[in-house]
């Protein structure tokens, strides 16, 4: 089998196994009690689990395991930590979200949960090396100092980004999984150049994680018959922030000093900012959320309705369309650091193009629109997020 079907056998397999593994975790957590129970104010007719999560994580070690069976990927687990590294800290921090949506821990305790999946990650191996800003020669080496405070700030800005967008059905799983997809071949693409080691573990999680993603959409795409809830965005947030940084973080060309860059895309010049296009939504929507907050005066943790999901209803588009608009955007940003890898010419037009979706995207939801946190008079229609009903409220007379 060439590289690419071996890549596509072990997508098939981590979304067939997410796919089986969620009916009987939907089993246990009705049987448990792990459910979004329907109510006055909730339009779901029937109890949602909320531990959807699971199914994910169980198909991506299994995946794993499996993947370590097969002769490509020889380099990536003979005498490395990393892959143990990655299935150690996310059962860590799915545990911590586990335990958020069965009991509704405080931000402070989860947000230390976090910081200890990260660490997980920095003992095991699994973090950046480098750092390099684009268009400057210098380059940013992260000394073992300073790795645990780096990994931890990535690894919590992730997770929590895409815990934010876990707002409407299937949102975060399909966000995740296209943003999951583009970074399996951006990396494989950065080997075939040179730039990247064949043992880099980044496309190998890259794949399995969209193909996990792409496996639980059947159960969670609205109306959702189970959510992901906290403990799923948060492991799909690690996984996103562990494939980030040993993409991004190591790639070959960024510690080359003497590198001549007339001839390099933006994207393999200065490698680290690749997440901040591919998952531009996600990480757009927290900064939104960060200044909205502060300039309110409330807790940043404290949820309210400016997310561009509530937005996007708020204009007047269904459940399913929002969804299907904000991965569009997704894939979209994602086209922007893909095409210049395969296509030099393509340079020309990325500042341009990157000019005109920020236009874009303050037009439609510029800051000073939809801030309210509160009904706006009974007007708005209520998202919960994280999976404890994650439905609309409907609007009242």
């Amino acid at each position: 089998m060439t590289t690419y079907e071996t890549y596509g056998l072990l997508f098939v397999i981590a979304g067939v196994l997410t796919y089986l593994f969620s009916f009987p975790i939907r089993s246990l957590a009705v049987h448990y009690g792990a459910v979004a129970r329907p109510d006055a104010e909730h339009i779901h007719d029937r109890p949602t689990p909320t531990i959807g999560g699971a199914a994910m994580f169980l198909a991506f070690t299994a995946t794993l395991v499996i993947a370590s069976r097969i002769d490509l990927f020889n380099a990536i687990f003979h005498g490395s930590s990393e892959p143990l590294g990655v299935v150690a800290a996310g059962a860590v921090i799915y545990l911590v979200g586990l335990v958020d949506d069965i009991r509704n821990i405080s931000a402070p305790a989860k947000v230390a949960g976090q910081v200890l999946a990260a660490m997980v990650l920095v003992f095991l191996g699994v973090t950046m090396y480098y750092f390099k800003l684009p268009f400057d020669s210098s380059i940013i080496s992260l000394t073992p100092s300073i790795l645990p405070l780096v990994t931890a700030l990535w690894v919590v800005g992730m997770a929590n980004s895409v815990n934010l967008i876990d707002g409407l059905d299937g949102l975060a799983a399909g966000i995740v999984a296209i943003a999951s997809a583009s970074l399996c071949i951006y990396g494989l693409r950065l080997e075939s150049l040179g730039d990247l080691g064949v043992d880099n573990l980044g496309p190998l999680i890259g794949v399995i994680t969209c193909g996990a993603c792409v496996g639980f959409l059947p159960h969670n795409f609205h109306p959702a018959k189970t959510f992901m809830g906290d403990g799923g965005a948060l492991f799909l947030g690690l996984s996103l922030a562990a494939q980030t940084m040993v993409i991004g973080g190591r790639t070959e060309n960024s510690v080359n000093a003497g590198v001549d860059v007339s001839g390099l895309t933006f994207f393999r010049f200065a490698p680290l900012f690749i997440p901040f296009f591919i998952l531009g939504v996600p990480i757009f929507d927290t900064a939104f959320a960060i200044v909205r907050r502060t300039v309110q005066r409330t807790g940043v943790a404290e949820r309210d309705l400016g997310h561009l999901h509530h937005r996007l209803v708020r204009l007047g588009h269904g459940h399913r369309r929002a969804v299907l608009i904000l991965w569009a955007w997704t894939a979209l940003l994602s086209a922007f650091v893909l095409l210049p890898t395969f296509d030099s010419h393509a340079n020309a037009f990325v500042p341009i193009g990157v000019a005109l979706l920020v236009i874009a995207l303050y037009t439609v939801f510029r800051p000073g629109k939809g801030l309210h946190s509160g009904t706006d008079h009974g007007r708005h229609q209520r998202v919960h997020s994280s999976g404890r009903g994650r439905h609309l409220r409907e609007p009242r007379p």
